[in-house]
């Protein structure tokens, strides 16, 4: 009933754009942040951080690796900085601090709604006994599941704070999707991945698991498919039976 190969047990979803709609939130943080930089770098000739870039260079990434990535694709290299760098200073963590600081904004403003189909999901599949865990990028990973009343669902959460304490490599390396399957005691193989991210459904199908669905809220099904997904749809939903 779950759309789901017979031998999967459980069940890894990113959050944003899988869960909630708070990837629209992050797209809007990233734009903003960029665009102040290269206005103060560039001048009012810039040329403005668009939805392709977002997809490309960010979106899926741990938030130090898609400052970075980004500004490599422009030709811009600046020094790591430290974690604790205030928002808005000229490094990696710098730039990245100023994009987590608009994203809370964001949030406590326009609050965190989770999409309909995707609790319909989650509802059917704690019913139906799979072990569920979500796996993200965002360090915010625990405030977002509150805010939305999403946490019930969540027997184990890898996040930003996780793959930066254990030292992992970020999707689309494999690394925090293993830790999930590691934290719900099951394997690869055993396991389903939830993805709307390029760089996430790579790291699906980098780390074995037994099934990738990637899930369409950008008009990129050819590509996720591409990308390694077994299946793709535009809301969870459509993977329960009628």
């Amino acid at each position: 009933m779950m759309g789901l190969p017979d031998a999967i047990k459980a069940l890894l979803f990113d959050l944003d754009g899988v869960l909630t709609g708070t990837a629209e939130l992050h797209r809007q943080a990233w734009k903003r942040t960029f665009d102040d930089f290269l206005t103060h770098r560039d001048g009012p000739g810039f040329r403005p951080f668009t939805d392709r870039d977002y997809l490309d260079h960010v979106d899926g990434r741990p938030r130090a690796d898609g400052v970075r990535t980004f500004l490599e694709s422009r030709g811009i290299h600046l020094p790591e900085g430290n974690p604790d760098d205030p928002p808005g200073e000229g490094t990696i963590n710098g730039v990245g601090n100023r994009k987590n600081e608009l994203l809370l904004s964001i949030i406590q403003n326009e609050g965190v709604r989770p999409y309909p189909g995707s609790r319909r999901y989650l509802e059917a599949a704690r019913d139906a006994g799979f072990k569920i865990g979500v796996v993200t990028s965002s360090a915010n990973g625990a405030a977002v599941l509150e805010a939305a009343d999403l946490t019930q669902f969540v027997e184990a959460r890898v996040d930003g704070l996780t793959i930066t304490s254990q030292g992992l490599r970020g999707k689309p390396a494999p690394d925090s999707f293993l830790a999930g399957a590691k934290a719900l005691g099951v394997s690869p193989a055993e396991a389903a991945v939830f993805e709307d991210a390029l760089s996430g459904v790579q790291a699906g199908r980098a780390g074995n698991f037994g099934f990738v669905v990637g899930v369409d809220r950008a008009n990129q099904a050819d590509a996720l498919r591409e990308h390694g997904a077994d299946a793709v749809v535009e809301d969870l939903a459509e993977l329960l039976e009628p």
